[in-house]
């Protein structure tokens, strides 16, 4: 079996964080969350990585990569751009300027994949575990009908600099994926963790599952995932907010009855920047990871 590949959406940019956080230098030798990431991934086992990235900003992203990467993992970069995969006939509205979503950066990767593969942000920190669990799953179990989703300890994703979004997932008694609760304003208050919405505040618990985006997908999602982009655009296209993202295709597989999605626990810490406050801790917790000798001083020698 061909080694699994390592997809990072990277065509973001973070308007509460105010920068291209995905190329911003946390380690010691300015290395980024995502050369992080992708070290662990080497290091588990996979054997390409692939950038959605802007095509406005790829001379310029390849720059920072590619001596970095170049001999130890095998590179590809492709584009999100509005006009990819849409129906027959479908123009662009003069309305939509924000990309299409998650799940439409994935499916721009199609041609690109054929492979097993993994799905990760580039701004978040999923730690050593994480990869090595996503490996095993993408080369031991994933399949058309069985897909992955790494699941982190609700308490070990929280910012201490406001509250965040978090999936919180749901299961059934075999460990696969039920439902996300996509909860808002979520965080600490206390000793206790809670949500709030319109009626109010919840509190859910500290050791709840919850998805960071880190998704074990075989190649035959890309079909699933064109099938539903074309249904959204027609249903949603001129909604210039409206966003296809990921968990979109998981509900609909698992709603429909098309397979499972198991949830792979992880005990990692994850850690990421969601506010600007939060830059010194992921330094901080960088060093502390360096010091303890799961990372070299220097990532890329």
């Amino acid at each position: 079996m061909a080694k699994p590949t390592l997809v990072i959406l990277a065509a973001g940019m973070a308007s509460r964080y105010g920068s291209m956080k995905q190329v911003e230098g946390f380690g010691p030798h300015g290395e980024t969350i995502m050369d992080y990431s992708i070290y662990d991934a080497i290091k588990a086992g996979f054997g390409k990585v692939v950038f959605i990235i802007r095509e406005e900003f790829a001379d310029a992203f390849k720059a920072i990569m590619e001596p970095k990467l170049n001999g130890r993992i095998e590179t590809a970069y492709v584009y999100q751009h509005l006009s990819y995969f849409l129906p027959e006939g479908y123009a662009v509205p003069d309305t939509r300027t924000k990309p299409w979503g998650t799940a439409h950066a994935v499916l721009c990767a199609k041609d690109a994949v054929h492979e097993n593969f993994v799905v990760i942000n580039a701004d978040d920190f999923y730690g050593t575990d994480g990869f090595e669990k996503a490996y095993r799953f993408c080369t031991n179990a994933c399949s058309d009908n069985l897909h992955g989703i790494i699941g982190y300890t609700l308490r070990k994703t929280l910012s201490d600099h406001g509250t965040v979004s978090r999936g919180v997932c749901q299961t059934n008694q075999q460990g696969n994926l039920v439902a996300i609760n996509e909860r808002t304003k979520i965080g600490w208050k206390g000793d206790k963790v809670v949500y709030e919405d319109e009626s109010g505040e919840h509190e859910v618990s500290a050791d709840s599952p919850v998805s960071m985006n880190f998704w074990c997908f075989s190649p035959g999602v890309f079909a699933l995932s064109e099938k539903l982009f074309h249904s959204f655009v027609q249903e949603r296209g001129n909604d210039p907010k409206a966003e296809f993202f990921i968990p979109i295709v998981a509900d609909y597989f698992i709603q429909q009855g098309l397979g499972n999605i198991q949830v792979v626990s992880t005990d990692a810490q994850w850690f990421g920047v969601t506010y600007k406050e939060d830059a010194p801790g992921v330094k901080a917790s960088l060093t502390a990871l360096i010091d303890a000798g799961e990372y070299p001083t220097k990532l890329w020698p």
